[in-house]
């Protein structure tokens, strides 16, 4: 057999991580394209991560230039499979036990809105784009990702085509609305075996039967938000929305705190906040039905549209007669909210994050191209987690290193306390100066907007 040529290697523990994809590609070029087009990404976002960005060249007359024709080469034309890459970048997350997967977290379905102008990219079209706010030109990503108090990354990634781009609009076989793509994305991750306590929602898919409906099929537990506005029918003068059911829970103040129950979530940062929950037992809902429904807020007494959460699990609670019946662990009224609250991760920090690696980035316009990207940003950031979990985590490993390195380490560091000496110690290679320090640095600043460790109820 042929020995493979040598390429130009990446700096630090970024080499180790890139040779782990080396199979998948088969020529040399492609083993380069992916060190460069990471490496680019890396980079601290001083610029948009466009292709002649990555490349380091200037934006219009650098795009002729040989560093960034071998990237759009390498996005758009080699032939390397992102689905391959994608299950590699998830073996690896998966086999190691700084990232492993484990029952406790959650699998978060979420979509993402990039603004895009014209109209020949693929999936492109006039909708609404959540993360900006406002209905406009742009492409639409549905995503999951797996998340617990310590880590998270994504999973897979697919893209929502609007009816246009069809022949026959909706009624076309292809298409797929963003609630059947994300069916699709929990299916696949049941498949995959990843293991996750419960799949975690915003609104938009917490009001759909169709969606709730399915992943009781599937045999998984949810716990997914509601609308301040969500209602039912019900007899006059009955309780009929979940706003009313926390307005006749009792409160006059914590003393009195009527139906409500203490939770206290304790968040990473050290500091600690005390919510009020309420399980709210109206209408279709109740400890003792298929569905259950909770109001958890800062304040009881005005339930601040920032501060509130109306949720629905079909979770059973502990010593109900849904327990008996349920194939599901049971969940208590805190559990319940420690595990909305880790949905924080995709409103703190997932869209920064894809921001800062660049996700919507792309100038390419075709569904191939613009799959790899993503997988490349997906790529780029898992790397961070990978070379979080090799930072030295006890006093022999960390009295190996220089002693002007360990000036931010105290005795006994944490691997999360030695951050600061990761991304400050690692020297760049030609071209990619800071790039390993800068995917650290930002690690460390995603692990300061973490949301709670978790919620115990003090009542």
């Amino acid at each position: 057999m042929t020995k493979r040529l040598p390429v130009e290697p990446s700096p630090g523990p970024l080499e180790e991580y890139a040779a782990s994809f080396d199979g998948l590609f088969g020529a040399r070029a492609q083993r380069e394209g992916f060190r460069r087009y990471l490496e680019g990404l890396l980079l601290p976002a001083e610029r948009n991560k466009t292709l002649t960005a990555l490349a380091n060249t200037e934006p219009v007359a650098g795009a002729q230039r040989r560093e960034a024709q071998s990237l759009q080469w390498f996005l758009s034309e080699s032939g390397w499979d992102p689905k391959e890459v994608n299950e590699r970048r998830l073996e690896l997350l998966l086999e190691d036990p700084a990232t492993a997967a484990n029952g406790k977290g959650v699998l978060v379905v979420d979509e993402h809105g990039d603004r895009k102008w014209g109209k020949r990219t693929a999936h492109v079209g006039r909708q609404w784009l959540a993360n900006i706010g406002k209905t406009d030109n742009g492409v639409v990503s549905v995503s999951s990702l797996w998340a617990d108090e310590g880590a998270y990354y994504p999973l897979e990634v697919e893209p929502y085509t609007p009816a246009h781009h069809f022949e026959a609009g909706k009624s076309d076989r292809r298409f797929r609305t963003k609630l059947y793509i994300a069916r699709q994305l929990v299916e696949r991750s049941v498949e995959m075996g990843v293991p996750f306590r419960a799949v975690v929602a915003d609104s938009f898919y917490g009001e759909d039967r169709g969606f709730k409906r399915s992943l009781g099929e599937l045999g998984v537990g949810y716990v997914l938000s509601l609308k301040k506005s969500h209602c039912w029918w019900h007899m006059e003068g009955t309780i009929g929305a979940l706003w009313e059911a926390a307005l006749a829970a009792g409160w006059k103040d914590a003393e009195e705190p009527g139906e409500w129950a203490k939770v206290v979530r304790a968040f990473r940062d050290g500091h600690r906040e005390e919510w009020w929950a309420l399980e709210v037992e109206a209408g279709p809902y109740g400890t003792e039905r298929a569905k259950r429904a909770l109001v958890v807020t800062t304040d009881p007494e005005g339930l601040p549209d920032l501060g509130t959460w109306y949720l629905t699990t079909n979770l059973p609670a502990p010593g109900s007669g849904g327990e008996a019946e349920s194939n599901l662990a049971p969940a208590s009224v805190s559990e319940v909210a420690r595990l909305y609250g880790l949905r924080m991760w995709v409103e703190q920090s997932y869209k920064q994050v894809k921001h800062a690696l660049g996700w919507s980035g792309y100038q390419v316009r075709s569904d191939h191209a613009i799959r790899r990207h993503w997988q490349l940003a997906c790529c780029a950031f898992s790397f961070c987690w990978w070379a979080f979990g090799r930072l030295p985590t006890d006093d022999a490993e960390s009295a190996e290193r220089p002693e002007d390195d360990l000036r931010a380490v105290s005795a006994g560091g944490s691997r999360q306390e030695t951050l600061g000496v990761l991304a400050g110690g690692l020297e760049g290679g030609k071209g990619v100066a800071g790039a390993v320090g800068d995917a650290v640095a930002l690690l460390e600043g995603v692990l300061r907007q973490a949301p709670a460790e978790g919620a115990k109820s003090a009542v």
